[in-house]
């Protein structure tokens, strides 16, 4: 099993952050390689909602990234499953308050499978770059709340 997770404290509340990360249109703005998102069906922002992703893949192609919210509780996690592409994990964001910050930390975890279950440090090296990406969300969230 590849598994991967990352954590920042980011300096702002947890409704705030969990609201940003729940908005899968905020994806393109932190997450590299995110170039569409929309929703197929179910309530956005909500246990069943499925997302239609479209991400860079190799050769610069893209490749549909599909996935699932699996779990959401306002302001302490937001979960998921990858439904469509070549690389179908679950993760999700773990929010916890520290004074007037949040700690988010992101947890991918992967399952490779025939031949590919042999190769685990690609997965892994892939999976650990995807959640270090939450220094692109700080950035981000941070540049937001200042004056």
């Amino acid at each position: 099993m590849a598994i991967a997770e990352y954590d920042v404290v980011i300096q702002r509340d947890a409704m705030s952050v969990y609201d940003f990360l729940l908005d899968a249109r905020n994806l393109p703005s932190w997450r590299t390689g995110v170039r569409s998102i929309e929703l197929e069906s179910g309530a956005a922002g909500t246990k069943g909602a499925v997302y239609r992703q479209t991400i860079a893949g190799p050769g610069g192609r893209t490749i549909s990234g599909d996935f699932e919210i699996t779990e959401a509780r306002p302001g302490a996690e937001i979960q998921y499953r990858v439904l469509a592409g070549p690389e179908r994990m679950h993760g999700g964001y773990y929010l916890s308050t520290e004074g007037g910050s949040t700690r988010v930390r992101f947890a991918l975890e992967r399952e490779p499978r025939g031949i590919l279950a042999r190769l685990k440090s690609p997965f892994r090296r892939r999976m650990k770059a995807e959640v270090c990406q939450l220094e692109q969300l700080k950035s981000v969230l941070e540049k937001q709340s200042a004056p």
